[in-house]
């Protein structure tokens, strides 16, 4: 039974990319996780509305080292959906890649506007700004409560905040 959770964010500097992966095994998990990273050179350019053009290939890229069958789920810094016609974000077009087998929670801090139906807000601590919770391959209410029960009592759970401090060290 696939038992691991895996969390990725890509910091951009310099035409670089460094993508960095917390996997852990418990959702409230605060401590215990390990790190995979990589610097990719050359990343393509950022275009509106096509992030997953540029996420991807970094995704894709650091997950070669990692043994996917124990993987339960993976969690990504953005959408699943674009729109309520479910045009792909970054995690839909993952989901594909990864052969529709590994479901995908998309945690987003930013709010975008053309999906409705297809996202939940997430309201963490005292924080009066939601999380924006979209997921593929898993329950979209069953993908709240797992961000919702991840540690820490702010807004950003513990790990998702230590991913994202990670990505930006050089």
């Amino acid at each position: 039974m696939p038992n691991k959770i895996l969390a990725f964010d890509t910091y951009y500097f310099d035409q670089k990319a460094k993508t960095v992966c917390l996997e852990f095994e418990e959702w409230n998990e605060g401590k215990n996780f390990k790190v995979y990273s990589e610097i990719i050179e050359n990343v393509e350019e950022y275009i509106p509305g096509e992030f997953y053009k540029r996420e991807l290939p970094c995704i894709l890229s650091l997950l070669q080292q990692i043994d996917l069958s124990e993987i339960e789920v993976i969690v990504v810094d953005g959408f699943v959906y674009l729109d309520d016609e479910m045009k792909y974000g970054l995690g839909g077009y993952l989901y594909e890649k990864l052969n529709k087998e590994i479901p995908i929670i998309g945690v987003a801090k930013t709010n975008f506007a053309s999906i409705e139906q297809n996202k939940k807000a997430l309201f963490r601590g005292d924080s009066k700004k939601p999380l924006y919770i979209t997921s593929i391959g898993i329950d979209l209410d069953k993908a709240l409560k797992k961000v919702e029960s991840m540690h820490g009592e702010f807004r950003f759970p513990t790990l998702l905040k230590e991913l994202d401090r990670l990505t930006k060290e050089i």
